[in-house]
């Protein structure tokens, strides 16, 4: 379907559908889709003509489609199309994307656009209440970033505010990964998609030898505790501790330890080795310490019990996301996250008993 490149797929079928009068199984044919998945997705965007920045950019590239005759059909049906212009090509909103979005990840940001202007500014919250623009962006700019699920209609009215999704974070991780300034290696520079899911941090480790900390530079969303860990309460405290996070991480060095993971690969412990050498048997031997990783582990879960250890082998151990867990063990949303946090209060106090309060980790 011709029209400009950053247009998304979903969104193509759906003008196809509609304006072109094509047919779901023709489209489907062409795309190699199955026709339910082309539905859902044509189902999925007129639900959201409801957001004004995605209807009229849905009304723009449909009338770019039409002819005359059948724009002034169209314009009857629907809100009058602002006459500004859509970006042409992906690079502009790439490009733009860059620095709108930047300014959108900022605390108490956000963009707000009124029927009657051409521009969208970005405008930030502060601590008083009062508002500072610190940015401006084309309003075909802002329907692009409105049909990508970049940005989310958060308030209607007069001015209709947005804020950035979790699609447009991701997003802005990509594009920021694809820079060559961004990028520490060859091997980074070919895995664009994998920086969306990392959140850099830093944290002092004493090493052998060392006589200050060093600054160790490590992944935050490696571990669904330690996103947590970033969150505030009600009254503006950590929602999980750091003594909290510790017990955790304890659990999981443990965990890793013991090699209690699923096994991937072939088993070659015992590969032109005769008998039980090299195995699991006897005292004194090479596994001692898996095995009392192993018992450490067991105790542990002994001692919180079925619910609290469950969700801490699957968070903390198998490092399972907290929507992912609450699904699998059939919780309502959002509870699983303070029962995680009981279920860690409850092993902070198991290690503190272990070891009386001394050595939270291992290493």
């Amino acid at each position: 379907m011709p029209g400009p490149t950053w247009v998304p797929v979903s969104a193509q079928w759906y003008l196809a559908h509609t304006v072109d009068q094509r047919p779901i199984r023709a489209l489907a044919r062409d795309s190699g889709r199955h026709p339910s998945t082309i539905l859902r997705h044509v189902r999925r965007i007129e639900q959201r003509r409801d957001d004004p920045l995605i209807d009229s950019a849905l009304l723009r590239l449909g009338r770019s489609l039409l002819s005359v005759d059948k724009c002034e059909d169209v314009s009857a049906m629907t809100a009058p199309m602002r006459p500004s212009k859509s970006p042409s090509d992906e690079a502009t909103v790439t490009r733009e994307a860059k620095r709108i979005l930047r300014r959108l990840c900022e605390t108490g940001a956000f963009l707000a656009i009124a029927p009657d202007l051409e521009k969208a500014v970005v405008l930030k919250e502060g601590a008083k209440g009062e508002t500072t623009r610190i940015a401006v962006v084309s309003r075909g700019v802002a329907e692009a970033f409105a049909l990508k699920d970049w940005i989310s209609c958060h308030t209607r009215g007069r001015v209709t505010t947005y804020q950035i999704t979790g699609a447009g974070r991701a997003a802005l991780k990509r594009i920021l990964a694809e820079e060559p300034r961004a990028v520490a290696g060859f091997a980074e520079a070919q895995t664009p998609f994998g920086a969306q899911h990392r959140e850099w941090a830093e944290r002092p480790v004493m090493g052998a030898g060392d006589e200050e900390p060093r600054q160790l530079r490590y992944n935050l969303a490696e571990s669904p505790l330690a996103l947590l860990a970033r969150r505030k309460d009600k009254g503006g405290n950590p929602f999980l501790t750091s003594d909290l996070v510790s017990a955790g991480e304890r659990l999981r060095e443990d965990f890793e330890l013991a090699q209690m993971g699923p096994r991937v690969t072939q088993n070659w412990d015992r590969f032109l080795s005769g008998g039980d050498r090299g195995g699991f048997g006897g005292a004194g031997g090479p596994a001692d310490g898996p095995r009392a990783a192993r018992d450490r582990v067991a105790a542990a879960l002994r001692d919180l019990g079925p619910g609290l250890g469950d969700v801490v082998l699957r968070c903390c151990c198998f490092l399972e996301g907290m929507e992912a867990a609450e699904k699998r063990m059939g919780w309502s949303a959002r509870s699983g996250k303070i029962v995680l946090r009981i279920a860690l209060q409850r092993l902070r106090r198991h290690y503190d008993e272990q070891s009386g309060g001394r050595a939270n980790m291992i290493g």
